[in-house]
């Protein structure tokens, strides 16, 4: 049991790996198509009504891999967060694990709720919430918690998939 905690690995965003470490503070939740992304405006309104606690509460919690609390936060969890919140539904705790949840939507079927991922590197993987207009919910690496749009060139060209989770 030793040997298998001192191996913890951190997950979320960058992992495919299931293994995790806890941090002291925890927040208490448990080969397909690439669509085309649509030109949309890069502008980026409100929340959409269902997020917009989740959004008011974690906006601008700094990005943290491994992390689940409020001082710091990575992909995986503020989205296992927001789900909890928002449907009481509990997610598996990374990337890896909740891409295989639910069933793919096409980009252009996406509704509020819908999950949304991406491919930011050979191996890394990136998820959030989307909200309707073209805007997710994420924890971004480089500003934290934010709303950001599928218009803006790097999050277009990272774009992998939409995933439909039921939430009942």
């Amino acid at each position: 049991m030793i040997v298998i905690l001192s191996l913890v690995v951190f997950s979320g965003c960058s992992s495919n790996s299931v293994v995790e470490r806890e941090p002291a503070e925890t927040v208490n939740a448990g080969t397909l198509e690439r669509p085309q992304v649509r030109a949309v405006p890069e502008t980026v309104t409100s929340p959409a009504p269902t997020f917009n606690r989740v959004y008011e509460s974690w906006k601008g919690t700094p990005y943290r891999l491994g992390g689940k609390s409020r001082r710091g936060i990575d992909c995986s969890a503020f989205v296992q967060v927001g789900y909890y919140d928002v449907f009481n539904k509990i997610l598996p705790r990374t990337t890896g694990e909740q891409v295989r949840m639910g069933r793919w939507i096409p980009l252009a079927d996406a509704k509020e709720g819908d999950l949304v991922f991406f491919k930011t590197g050979r191996r890394l993987r990136h998820v959030g919430i989307y909200l309707g207009n073209a805007e997710f919910l994420h924890a971004s690496t480089s500003q934290g918690v934010m709303i950001s749009s599928l218009a803006n060139p790097y999050w277009r060209r990272t774009f992998w998939q939409v995933r439909r989770v039921a939430i009942y």
